[in-house]
């Protein structure tokens, strides 16, 4: 039994065996089919993933699409939380002036971000009844203060 031992190679000598030129060309192809097999498959993958990003994504129905060419210019380093989302969401908010909870639509924000231009980091603070009640005011003080500067530049200086 001495003399029927076989020799077998070390792993890492076993890539240094004498091959003929057709095991090689045969490797040689079946390392270019595993590539190219790899480079389809991920070719592929880019491709459904590049379908998939063109399909709009769903999103409920309260919730209108953000155009952010549209939004009023700022000065901040940071975004509001409706344009990282992509799009206006319904709000709900206590008013400051009555505390009755109110809501504010996707399509009044909308509006108030994209049409009025009005500053993205603010937010309805204050009811329909209690907007207009203020409005009413402030114009009534206004009107008020004009009449007195009138009043005034109609006295003659003695």
């Amino acid at each position: 039994m001495v003399g029927t031992a076989q020799v077998r190679l070390c792993p890492p000598y076993e890539a240094f065996k004498m091959k003929s030129n057709k095991q090689k060309r045969s490797e040689i192809r079946a390392r270019k089919e595993a590539k190219r097999e790899k480079a389809e498959s991920l070719a592929a993958q880019a491709a459904r993933e590049a379908r998939q990003a063109q399909l709009r994504p769903a999103r409920p129905r309260d919730e209108l699409p953000v155009d952010a060419a549209k939004l009023s210019k700022n000065n901040s380093y940071s975004i509001p939380v409706f344009v990282e989302r992509g799009t206006y969401a319904s709000i709900e908010f206590a008013c400051k002036a009555c505390g009755k909870v109110e809501t504010w639509t996707a399509g009044q924000q909308k509006w108030w971000y994209e049409i009025a231009k009005g500053d993205v980091f603010t937010t309805a603070i204050m009811c329909r009844p209690c907007r207009r009640r203020e409005r009413a005011r402030r114009d009534e003080a206004r009107r008020t203060h004009l009449e007195g500067v009138a009043r005034k530049a109609r006295v003659p200086k003695g």
